[in-house]
Parts: C-alpha cells; sequence; structure tokens
C-alpha cells in the first residue's frame, strides 16, 4: 500500500510517498519562508501563489523519488518483495509512477484558506485523472503520525525504532495549535485540551517580534536562549479552568511589559522600538525565560495526562516538537520513553499526511468525493 501525501495548508509545498504507515519512500518539500521573513510572518496571498507554481514539480520529485531510486523494500514490476539494497533501472518511457500509487492523501484543514485550495484541487484532479481513492486528511492529526515511520532509506533521517503502541498521548505544538490528545486506536480518542488564545509556536514568533530576532520566531528564540539564563526573570504561567486546556497570550505580553521594563520604559511605549535599545545579553536572558517557562506551560500538562491516563506510549508533533528544550523537559519528567521523530517530520510535511492516509485505506476509512471535497480553514480535531 503506497500512499501520496500532499500538504498546502500554510507556506509548505509538499509531497511524500509512504508505504503501509511505516516506510518513508519520499519526502520533498519546497518552502516561502524566504518570501515571508521581511513580513515577520507568512502573507497568506504571497503562501498560495507560492503553491501554485510549486505543486506540480514537487509532486512529480516525490514520485520520482520514491520509485526510481534505490530501494529497499519494493519491487517495481509486481509490487512484492525483493532482497534488500536491489537497485532496479527501467526507461522512463516504460513506467509511470502512478502505476504504483494505491491513493492519495490530502490535508483539507485546518490552515489558510488560498493554501489549502491548491492542495485539495490539485489532489482531486490527480485522483480523477488516475482512478485513484482519495483521503481527507486533518493537519494537526497528521502530525502525530509522523510518529509512525520508522522506516527510510532516505539519508539523513532518524526516525523511531518502533511504532508507537496504542494507548497514546499525543502532544500537538505547533505555530497554529497546542492540543493533547489521547488515543484509544487509530481514529477512536478524546481531545483532552488546547490553547484558548495563542498557541505555543504563534508566541514563540511574537516574542521574537519584540526582541527583534529574525523569523521564522521558533528557532531564532531558542538559538537566542543557549546564551541566556532561564532562570534570569519570573514570568507567569495561565492557570486554566479546563484541566488540559494552555494560554499563551498572558505569557506573550509578560514578556512585552519586561522589555518595556528593562529598557525604562512605561507600559505606551511601542513595542517595535524596543530591540534597539535591548543588549543582546538582555534579549538572551528574556529569551531563555521565556522559552523555560513556555515549555514547562505544555509539559506540566503532558505529565499531568500521563499520570491520570497511563498511556503506552507518548508522541509529540508540530514545528515546536523540535525544540530541545521541550524534548529535554518531557524527558526528564516521563518515566518511559518518548518517541520523537526526526525535526525535518515536524514542520508541515506530505510524509505525515501520507502516513494518516496509509491507515485511512488499510482501516476502511471514508473516501473523499474527488468532485466535491472542500476546504476547510477552521477544522478541528
Amino acid at each position: 500500500m503506497k500512499i501520496l501525501g500532499i500538504e498546502t495548508s500554510c507556506d509548505e509545498t509538499a509531497a511524500a510517498v509512504v508505504l503501509d504507515g511505516h516506510t518513508l519512500l519520499s519526502n520533498v518539500v519546497a518552502s516561502s519562508m524566504d518570501l515571508h521573513a521581511k513580513y515577520g510572518g507568512v502573507v497568506p496571498e504571497i503562501a498560495a501563489r507560492s503553491h501554485i507554481e510549486s505543486i506540480t514539480p514537487v509532486i512529480e520529485q516525490a514520485l520520482t523519488e520514491a520509485f526510481q531510486t534505490e530501494d529497499t523494500s519494493l519491487k517495481i514490476e509486481d509490487g512484492k518483495n525483493k532482497k534488500p539494497n536491489s537497485t532496479f533501472h527501467l526507461p522512463p518511457s516504460k513506467f509511470d509512477p502512478w502505476d504504483q500509487i494505491d491513493g492519495i492523501a490530502v490535508t483539507c484543514g485546518a490552515g489558510l484558506g488560498g493554501s489549502l485550495l491548491v492542495g485539495v484541487l490539485t489532489a482531486r484532479t490527480l485522483a480523477i485523472i488516475h482512478k485513484k481513492p482519495l483521503y481527507a486528511v486533518n493537519h494537526v492529526e497528521g502530525h502525530l503520525y509522523a510518529s509512525f515511520l520508522t522506516n527510510t532509506s532516505l539519508p539523513d533521517y532518524t526516525l523511531p525504532v518502533n511504532a508507537p503502541q496504542f494507548p497514546v498521548l499525543g502532544l500537538i505544538v505547533s505555530g497554529g495549535h497546542s492540543q493533547l490528545v489521547y488515543f484509544r486506536d487509530h481514529f477512536d480518542y478524546d481531545l483532552l485540551g488546547q490553547t484558548k488564545d495563542d498557541a505555543i509556536g504563534e508566541a514563540f514568533d511574537k516574542v521574537a517580534k519584540i526582541l527583534g530576532i529574525p523569523y521564522p520566531g521558533g528557532p531564532s528564540v531558542s538559538k537566542m536562549a543557549l546564551d541566556g539564563d532561564p532562570r534570569k526573570y519570573t514570568l507567569p504561567k495561565a492557570k486554566m479552568p479546563g484541566k488540559y486546556d494552555f494560554s499563551f497570550s498572558g505569557l506573550k505580553t509578560a514578556v512585552l511589559r519586561l522589555a518595556q521594563k528593562e529598557c525604562g520604559k512605561l507600559h505606551d511605549f511601542p513595542s517595535t522600538k524596543l530591540s534597539a535599545l535591548l543588549s543582546d545579553a538582555q534579549k538572551a536572558d528574556i529569551s531563555a525565560s521565556f522559552q523555560r517557562v513556555a515549555i514547562e506551560t505544555v509539559v506540566d500538562k503532558t505529565v499531568l495526562a500521563f499520570e491520570q491516563f497511563q498511556p503506552k506510549t507518548v508522541i509529540i508533533g508540530g514545528g515546536v516538537a523540535s525544540n530541545t528544550e521541550l524534548r529535554a523537559q518531557l524527558t526528564a519528567r516521563l518515566p518511559l520513553q518518548i518517541l520523537y521523530t526526526d525535526p525535518k517530520l515536524c514542520t508541515d510535511n506530505g510524509a505525515m499526511i501520507a502516513a494518516l492516509g496509509c491507515f485511512k485505506m488499510k482501516l476502511d476509512q471514508q473516501v473523499a468525493d474527488p468532485y466535491n471535497l472542500v476546504i476547510s480553514p477552521n477544522l478541528s480535531m
């Protein structure tokens, strides 16, 4: 079972091919991040135009890399296993990679409307032309399915040795989402809690703006924090009515007030002018203190959920899942080995969509109508 996954929810145009939900055959990502950097965030219109330019070559490259390279698990002629490390060579005119694809999975939400539209319309068209079943995928749910990828012959990937065992506790931390989910099995889960305002990745980006640190804010703040004292400043953790809910807007505001105080300015002093008045040492200490508290906020809730539900596996997904402080705190505080996937599979990618699509096909989940599938920018779990 080989699924092509297509992901265009934000600023990455991505496609990948996954075998049986566990083996990564290809993973291609074209990012328009450089186009957005000067604006300090993603501009939806620019992202959508970039997807239109990139979507076809990205998909073609993903198919080419999956089926016209050295392969350790497939025999292209009949799809059966053959000896590992064998290499096949087929003339391009005699080989159509679409003959090897069993289905297409595409992100239909959540995300930016224009970006989602490009991916969904492309997937619908390909499903009709090539007569392949189409599966609509929730982007947020897909982030966790990156942890089910345990094998690849692609270079420079470090994947978990074993796939998650149910029940699973999943933490999703990205620019747009912060959620805790308890899975009893595939497609059988409860959303325990989520952010009520800013997501953790969004908070990193906003703090980066306050400190004048380049976009994207997450990696930049983390890098700056390496030179800072995480205990230099006391910052608040939100107390939420929901046991597993998050809030980061108050923490972001506290960083703004701290920066104004360090500069000797009142609350009405523009945030855009603070960075010029802060020293590198101050920026590093603020970054480190913010990162510690932001990460503690999600780790505290994760530990609480682990103690209540006693899952067999804990997995994390989303861009912030590659944060070294988050991984260090979770490893230190949870009494089991956590399945960390490769950082390249934490940010938006087609592999996570294809992996989830494999399980949708394998477990006979509903097939989408390629003539009528619509986007759902506000889709939730």
